[in-house]
């Protein structure tokens, strides 16, 4: 808890999809409000640091969690999974249900659809 100076990179296990979850491999992940909140130890909600911050994402399907037929492996994404628990978008790889993600219009990059 603190400012930009605690932050800190690690390697942490590949997360996997759950039953209507899908892998997401992050090109982008938009910097909310709510994490500044977190980074200050004013959201309770996540319990003990250290966590992987970032809700707001964009990136593509890396695999399908059992029962998902929404989206395919390859297939652009963007939404703002599990919120308001952890997310983990500030990772190479985090997990999504699949109703909180949309397809990716082609008309915009990832770093855009990050920031919607």
């Amino acid at each position: 808890v603190g400012g930009p100076d605690v932050l800190f990179v690690a390697e942490q296990p590949d997360p996997s999809p759950k039953p209507g979850e899908v892998l997401v491999r992050v090109k982008a992940a938009g910097i909310n409000p709510v994490d500044g909140v977190v980074r200050g130890g004013f959201y309770p909600l996540l319990g003990e640091p250290p966590f992987i911050l970032g809700w707001d994402i964009s990136g593509t399907v890396a695999a399908l969690g059992a029962g998902v037929t929404e989206f395919k492996v390859g297939d652009d994404v963007f939404g703002m999974p599990h919120f308001p628990k952890q997310a983990g978008a500030y990772a190479e790889l985090a997990t999504a249900p699949v109703d909180e993600i949309a397809a990716k219009p082609a008309a915009i990059n990832h770093a855009q659809a990050a920031a919607l």
